[in-house]
């Protein structure tokens, strides 16, 4: 069974999901990894998700506050085994329902252009593609999406 908790990045699950996300994009980001994990810090968010599949955890996700009516989603990841099943779609459900509870209007994020499956799933989950935003701009390999709440 699926069980989705909202935490925080103190949650020791969270962390762990974090270093192995890390460690699969250190391996796709190759030379420009270091540029885009000064994005990634996990200190102090205080919206975090993370997926657990019979008391297993197999996925997370965060938001950041960006702008007043804007979070920026953060952290998306499931684990290679889990994948496909719809739990990055839960997991993503979850994060925009809980900033739409909080009055935020927008969810914005950035994926890489070689992560082709995270390209297809935000798109399947009805988010537009954006000029690239804030440290994005100019950045070639990077792709922005939006999606109204």
């Amino acid at each position: 069974m699926l069980e989705l908790v909202k935490t925080d990045s103190n949650n020791p699950d969270f962390v762990n999901l974090v270093k192995q996300l890390d460690s699969y994009l250190k391996v796709t980001d190759g030379d420009e990894h270091d540029f885009y994990n000064q994005f990634n810090s996990i200190d102090n968010i205080k919206y975090t998700v993370v997926a657990y599949l019979d008391t297993t955890p197999v996925g997370c996700g965060a938001f950041k506050p960006y702008e007043e009516d804007t979070v920026e989603i953060k952290r998306m990841f499931t684990t290679e085994a889990t994948r496909s099943q719809g739990i990055a779609s839960a997991i993503l459900k979850t994060l925009e329902d809980w900033a739409k509870s909080l009055g935020y209007k927008n969810c914005i994020l950035e994926t890489g252009i070689r992560q082709v499956e995270a390209v297809n799933f935000y798109k399947k989950c009805n988010y537009l593609i954006i000029d690239n935003y804030g440290q994005y701009k100019g950045v070639k390999n990077s792709l922005c999406f939006k999606k109204e709440l």
